[in-house]
């Protein structure tokens, strides 16, 4: 059956594993630690997930290295507490990631959300939070990996891309896959029109993928 292109567009993108959030409340709420380097608009869709009673989780502390990041304006609007590590503050990565493992755990961290997090982390993080540190990444991973994986899936001319939450690992864009949403490529779709689709099924899966990560 042939589709329209609007038809496309309105159509629910493919998710999974299918889960609802308001059967996916943990026990005990989840004390999340968000890293952000831009905008925050993941971090601002977990909150209201949160506040809307869809996740069971607090958000303990936003981290953001930019200082010009809007996510540390989104949480001061929240009355979420935010901390600026800056990483030109720091000689090395693993320094700079000793100072953001203090952090979380000074703010009782269980569960570590790279929510546009623009760094790439060493083992020193990872083994601080071993299989609890979720990323989202703008495609259908292990499809284009790294930066310019909206502009890499139109340049390979891919009638599907889309977003993936997974756990992280040492290898960038890596580790373990969470939640998949598809998003169809369309004939004239640009890095910003396409973009703007994977960020709004981003918004929908993020909230579950760690509901789902913290069931587990």
């Amino acid at each position: 059956m042939f589709m329209s292109e609007d038809s496309l567009i309105n159509t629910a993108s493919l998710i999974s594993p299918h889960i609802s959030l308001v059967d996916a409340s943990s026990r005990a709420p989840v004390k999340l630690g968000i890293m952000a380097s831009g905008n925050g608009s993941n971090f601002e869709v977990v909150a209201q997930a949160i506040e809307d009673g869809k996740l069971n989780a607090q958000i303990q502390v936003l981290i953001y290295n930019n200082p010009s990041a809007k996510a540390a304006v989104r949480a001061k609007n929240r009355g979420v507490e935010s901390v600026l590590l800056n990483h030109r503050d720091y000689p090395s990565r693993e320094e700079f990631d000793r100072q953001i493992v203090q952090t979380l755990h000074q703010y009782e961290v269980e569960w570590v959300i790279m929510a546009g997090w623009m760094r790439l982390v060493s083992q020193v993080l990872i083994d601080a939070f071993p299989n609890k540190m979720i990323n989202i990444h703008p495609s259908l991973l292990p499809s284009f990996k790294g930066v310019r994986a909206v502009e890499q899936a139109l340049e390979a001319g891919v009638k599907i891309t889309g977003c993936t939450v997974h756990l992280l690992c040492l290898e960038m864009d890596s580790g373990p896959i969470l939640m998949q949403a598809a998003v169809p490529v369309l004939p004239d779709d640009t890095p910003e029109t396409l973009h703007g689709r994977i960020q709004v099924q981003e918004h929908r899966i993020l909230p579950l993928a760690i509901a789902l990560a913290a069931q587990k």
